[in-house]
């Protein structure tokens, strides 16, 4: 989440050194109790969050899904009470979506007409911290009306970058997203390099990593 100081921080030194600016995707925690589910959010704290999220650039505002997910209501297939919140994003100049852990919140918010414009979902190969199958979860990404920004391709490291970018690129729609946690500005550009020789069916121009084992099979001429 932006509101995180380094976050902003480094955010607003990349800005300054490019000049571009950054367009920011944030998953702030709205306040809620026990009672949020049937009565609603306060919305004047929901205001307070939703201020400093504006003041600080955040572009698309996406409640975390340690929000999102306590008002999935299997019974009634909605999102209870994320539609002020949405309308508040949308008051305070950001673009709403949902983020989220559970498929049924993507399948809810589109069946109950919630105003909002994208969801961040969990997508890999592997399965890592999916509630449902990996073609189940595919199937719901590929009928969303919204576009899906998917999130863990790699399973937390479980998966190395070529065998899990290699299977969310071929299998998302065009206007999904994948997006992946890099430590440093060479990472970055190698699953970018990566991605795009996925996405252009070449080989990669990535340097391999190093050992002992590999000498036998590097060719000599």
């Amino acid at each position: 989440m932006i509101a995180h100081p380094p976050l902003a921080d480094a955010i607003k030194e990349a800005e300054d050194r490019t000049g571009v600016k950054a367009i920011v995707v944030s998953t702030p925690n709205m306040p809620r109790d026990l009672n949020t589910a049937d009565s609603g959010f306060d919305l004047g704290e929901v205001e307070k969050v939703l201020a400093a999220q504006k003041k600080l650039g955040t572009t698309f505002c996406l409640p975390h899904q340690g929000t999102t997910d306590t008002m999935v209501d299997r019974c009634r297939r909605v999102v209870r009470q994320m539609g002020p919140v949405c309308q508040l994003i949308r008051q305070y100049g950001m673009i709403p979506g949902l983020s989220t852990h559970m498929p049924e919140t993507m399948v809810y918010a589109d069946e109950s007409g919630l105003d909002v414009e994208t969801y961040i979902a969990i997508y890999n190969s592997y399965g890592f911290l999916m509630q449902l199958e990996v073609d189940w979860t595919m199937q719901i990404i590929h009928e969303s009306k919204k576009p899906v920004m998917t999130i863990k391709p790699l399973a937390a490291g479980h998966l190395r970058p070529l065998q899990g970018l290699t299977f969310v690129w071929n299998t998302l729609r065009p206007q999904d997203m994948v997006t992946i946690g890099t430590m440093s500005p060479k990472e970055a550009a190698e699953v970018i390099e990566m991605s795009l020789s996925i996405l252009e069916q070449r080989r990669a121009v990535v340097e391999l990593q190093e050992t002992r084992s590999k000498a036998s099979v590097k060719r000599t001429k």
